[in-house]
């Protein structure tokens, strides 16, 4: 099993309307025939000195295996994600487990 966790900082004037297009933009990795389990979210309110509630929106996607992983990344939906959306991207950070 991979975990494949996506922060992502949108910049600061990116609007409301904007964001709600970058979710569904996110919500369309889904339907991609290797991911396993998926979650968008967005800072939960905690207040902890360790948790970083900083980010906009976090996406966590499950593959069964680094071969499919490596399928998403070249995916045609994942790629017109990225060329639709990075422009919204001020800071993006990938934490990828096994």
């Amino acid at each position: 099993m991979i975990a494949h966790h996506v922060l992502f900082w949108l910049k600061p004037e990116t609007t409301d309307a904007e964001k709600a297009e970058f979710k569904r933009g996110l919500e369309t990795l889904e339907n991609i025939e290797v991911v396993r389990q998926f979650h968008i979210g967005s800072p939960a309110p905690i207040e902890r000195a360790v948790v970083d509630t900083t980010y906009t929106f976090s996406l966590i996607l499950f593959f069964d295996d680094l071969a499919a992983h490596d399928i998403y990344q070249v995916h045609p939906v994942h790629k017109t994600f990225l060329e639709n959306f990075r422009v919204f991207f001020e800071r993006v950070v990938i934490y990828d487990a096994q």
